[in-house]
């Protein structure tokens, strides 16, 4: 492993970012109960900034700005070319402010700056720019109907979402609701993830800079159970969009059904990653290894389990045993950081445990296997296990950190059933040179997306989401901003 010696630069944060207060109905204040939460820098265990702790009083006053701007029609009264117009500036704002955003991010949840700025900037401008475009776009046909009307549909917006996002990926996961549901006219209240609210706080600014009037966006961080129960549950709450684990995704569904409320729930992962033999292996390895190690493996959509043709078992086990050491583990301050801490101690010591936990299960460590003191920050080594049984827990449960599970399998049925042999379905991969059997295998597995000779390539045009324990609804591309939206059916008698 290639340990990068620069120390973690002490971050000189936003000033709404440092700040740390709530945003409700366009305005900046403290939580009603005046407590804060101190935000940790993961790569170093000490303190970034301390954000307001909000209540729940504070939630029924975000609901209620959000309720008002919604009923009384500044944003969802908009033609869709008005709201595009504001989305558009955002998205370029986002653009124009991307070191201030990736430092915040950075900081937050220990992300490498290289790929804090060109993927979870980049990404989260892309999905402005996508549905400021989709926003002209949200009409309804003309039904041929034999009575004596006139008939056609409309998209109308739902009203006030509530949008609850982890800690993985604050500010792409964010704005991935966030901007869905301003396309389709609704307004939204925000609850970033506890550890990691920074980037939350900035993009309230960069919305209201572009023009998003007072009360249509809200931000309360605070503690997620006691927060997230009230936003789910409240009666002017007319959607819930969510991001987080299989067991917190249940819980939520659970209460939002008690109001017959609709839910977007993208839950865990633990995808497969298929390696045939007739895979060029040079470039196969490389996309396996990013798989597993991107965000330090903090990803619903990361390779974690890699089923590999006998054939080329043994060969591929030795070139990751060689390769994975030298993949550049360090500050996230680097330029040249791969991976970088874990987000917070407690997901370090859960995969301390899981992968120890494996090894006393009979895995094979062929690399890796434990923490790496490095400025008292939360890292780990990236991992590689050999000899796990299919019902080992590493194998059957979502790691969320930088380790790879290796098994061998002698047919493409088998390969299938491996990987479809989880209560996970959100993502998986295929690394072939035969066309039909890309074709065959992806038909086959339980997953809401399949990358061949690939990875997580993914386009704020192209839907995902998963089947089974990773939740239902689609995000990214039309079909998102289909679920903000509702029918509404007019006729016009003709009589």
């Amino acid at each position: 492993m290639t340990v990068q010696d620069s120390p973690a630069r002490t971050a000189v944060l936003p000033d709404v970012v440092a700040r740390g207060r709530l945003f409700i109905g366009g305005d900046w204040r403290g939580a009603s109960g005046g407590g804060t939460t101190e935000v940790l820098n993961p790569a170093t265990g000490r303190p970034a900034a301390a954000v307001a702790a909000g209540t729940t009083a504070d939630v029924d006053a975000a609901v209620a700005a959000a309720r008002e701007a919604f009923d009384d029609g500044r944003w969802s009264g908009l033609s869709g070319r008005e709201r595009s117009r504001v989305l558009a500036r955002a998205s370029q704002l986002i653009r124009d402010r991307a070191a201030e955003l990736a430092l915040v991010e950075s900081t937050d949840v220990g992300k490498p700056i290289t790929f804090a700025t060109v993927v979870d900037v980049a990404t989260a401008a892309d999905q402005y720019e996508y549905v400021a475009a989709l926003a002209q776009q949200l009409d309804g046909p003309v039904r041929e109907t034999p009575l004596p009307a006139h008939a056609f549909t409309r998209r109308v917006p739902l009203g006030v979402v509530a949008a609850i996002t982890p800690f993985n990926f604050p500010l792409v996961l964010s704005s991935t609701k966030i901007a869905a549901a301003l396309a389709a006219g609704n307004t939204v209240v925000h609850k970033p993830a506890t550890d990691t609210p920074l980037s939350a706080l900035l993009l309230a600014e960069v919305l209201t800079r572009a023009g998003v009037p007072p009360g249509v966006f809200n931000v309360v961080p605070g503690a997620g159970a006691t927060l997230g129960d009230r936003l789910v549950s409240h009666p002017d709450v007319n959607k819930v969009a969510f991001t987080g684990s299989t067991e917190i995704g249940a819980h939520v569904a659970a209460l939002a059904g008690r109001g017959l409320r609709p839910v977007t729930a993208e839950l865990g992962g633990n995808a497969a990653n298929i390696l045939f033999a007739d895979a060029d292996l040079e470039k196969a390895v490389g996309t396996i290894i990013s798989a597993f190690v991107f965000n330090t493996g903090q990803f619903c959509m990361a390779g974690p389990r890699l089923l590999v043709e006998r054939p080329v078992y043994e060969t591929v086990l030795g070139i990751l045993k060689g390769a994975v050491p030298g993949v550049p583990v360090g500050s996230p301050a680097d330029p040249a950081t791969v991976v970088g801490p874990l987000a917070s101690r407690r997901q370090l010591e859960k995969v301390s445990a899981m992968v120890d936990a494996a090894r006393a299960a009979g895995g094979e460590v062929v690399t890796g296997g434990a923490p790496l003191e490095l400025d008292g920050g939360y890292y780990y080594r990236p991992t590689v296990i050999a000899g796990l049984g299919s019902d080992a827990e590493a194998v059957q449960e979502e790691i969320f950190g930088p380790v790879l599970t290796v098994q061998p399998f002698d047919t493409e049925e088998e390969a299938v059933a491996l990987a479809n042999g989880t209560p996970y379905g959100l993502a998986a991969g295929v690394q072939t040179s035969s066309i039909s059997r890309a074709h065959r295998v992806s038909a086959a597995l339980d997953a809401g997306i399949v990358w061949v000779n690939s990875w997580a390539l993914l386009d704020p045009a192209v839907p995902f989401g998963g089947v089974k324990a990773p939740g239902w609804g689609r995000e990214y591309g039309p079909e998102a901003l289909e679920s903000y939206t509702r029918t509404k059916s007019t006729l016009i008698g003709l009589g």
